[in-house]
């Protein structure tokens, strides 16, 4: 049962009208205790590892289109967005944070506001940008302190600024052209706006049971020539 930390936010029906979600399950092998050998003694490569572990992760993204739900506003909630706020952290985890990007648009401060005010800031850089985080850190008894249910809230302060949308560096879309399995294609056109630098990319694509693909068809094009995959 969901009924402790972020996962009262899993909320079905509002999951399933969002934007876009995607659950992931990632299971790997990792070494818990190994030895270390002196040269010239060597093992064939793992055999060092005489104890294996293995580590599940769980992940669940989800996008929201608060600009257009919200009739024209970026102002958001936890509330508006899952109709449900956050009353304690899971008794079982031992790290459980809400990180909030509080990042200032075209170097201006103070355009946005979020409330209750966090129990910590974190800086980061991404994608060679700095980015600044609110953290809210369920685990603190800061917290909680005043109120048992936190509703992590963003205004804008000018009225304006919600009427334009900043475009992303890294952006893409995708459409389906001719039709059944003969000459049906799906393509997928990525933007990189950034003035000089590249990045790399890792496409994944949810392709539904019924459609069948043929991996000897894929082509990529940059700039008009072709350009493999790695």
């Amino acid at each position: 049962s969901l009924q402790a930390g972020l996962a009262v936010l899993l909320k079905a029906e509002r999951l399933f009208h969002s934007s876009y979600h995607s659950q992931a399950v990632h299971i790997r092998p990792i070494c818990r205790v190994s030895v270390r050998l002196k040269p010239p003694l060597s093992l064939p490569q793992d055999a060092s590892c005489l104890a294996v572990s293995w580590e599940l992760r769980q992940t669940l993204t989800v996008v929201f289109d608060s600009f257009t739900s919200g009739q024209g506003k970026k102002d958001w909630s936890l509330f508006k967005m899952f109709s449900r706020t956050l009353t304690d952290a899971c008794p079982l985890a031992s790290e459980s944070k809400v990180y909030v990007d509080i990042s200032p648009k075209n170097k201006e401060k103070e355009l946005l506001e979020v409330t209750p005010r966090p129990t910590s800031v974190h800086e980061a850089i991404v994608q060679g940008d700095k980015r600044t985080y609110a953290v809210y850190d369920l685990l603190s008894p800061l917290l909680f302190n005043t109120s048992r249910s936190l509703n992590v809230q963003l205004k804008w302060k000018r009225p304006q600024d919600s009427l334009e949308l900043s475009t992303p560096v890294l952006h893409a879309q995708r459409y389906v052209s001719g039709y059944g399995l003969q000459t049906g294609e799906i393509s997928t056109l990525i933007y990189n706006t950034h003035p000089y630098r590249a990045f790399p990319v890792i496409l994944l694509e949810t392709v539904p049971w019924y459609l069948r693909l043929y991996v000897h068809t894929l082509t990529i094009v940059t700039k008009g020539k072709e350009n493999k995959p790695s």
